[in-house]
């Protein structure tokens, strides 16, 4: 139980030093479920994140991702958060047909930025249910190939790795995987 505590630990430590850099950026501007209110691990990564950087947005995926898309077409760069892998797979039209895609349509004048930014659900010490622990990644891979996914296995990669999708062009899914 020991080295759960400590992972987690060092997670929430790390995901907060990510979600600082990124809220440092004036373009950066964070969307989605508990990003304003308590309910997940990933709404403490953002305390050091000003409040009017956040949207709370209602459980409404697809919408979400649509906004986000928008957003980056208005100069920001969202970073849309999704608290469990599952929930994105409720934006996949977004995903899929238009951010994966706009750049291909709009023949280059359209270059959306949006940071995708989910989690694996643990299965321990509590086992949540099998709706907040899916792995879909090789079939994200599968699907994307504009939008660069990237899946995080340990803390310590999660500020160079939000900084690479800060830094680099294009649109990301960065899945955390901290199991």
């Amino acid at each position: 139980m020991g080295s759960v505590l400590t992972k987690i630990g060092t997670y929430q430590e790390e995901a907060k030093r990510a979600m600082t850099m990124l809220g440092q950026d004036d373009r950066t501007i964070f969307i989605g479920q508990q990003v304003c209110y308590s309910g997940s691990m990933m709404f403490n990564s953002l305390a050091d994140v000003p409040m009017e950087k956040r949207i709370e947005l209602p459980i409404m995926e697809e919408t979400q991702l649509g906004i986000a898309i928008g957003m980056s077409l208005a100069g920001y760069i969202p970073i849309c958060i999704y608290p469990r892998f599952d929930f994105v797979l409720l934006a996949m039209n977004q995903l899929v047909n238009h951010l994966e895609k706009i750049k291909e349509l709009s023949q280059g004048e359209w270059k959306p930025k949006v940071i995708i930014r989910t989690m694996l659900g643990r299965k321990e010490p509590l086992y949540p249910g099998s709706q907040h622990c899916g792995d879909y990644t090789s079939g994200f891979l599968s699907l994307l190939y504009r939008v660069d996914v990237r899946k995080i296995y340990q803390p310590q990669h999660l500020l160079p790795q939000y900084r690479s999708a800060l830094n680099q062009e294009g649109s990301f899914l960065i899945i955390e995987a901290m199991r």
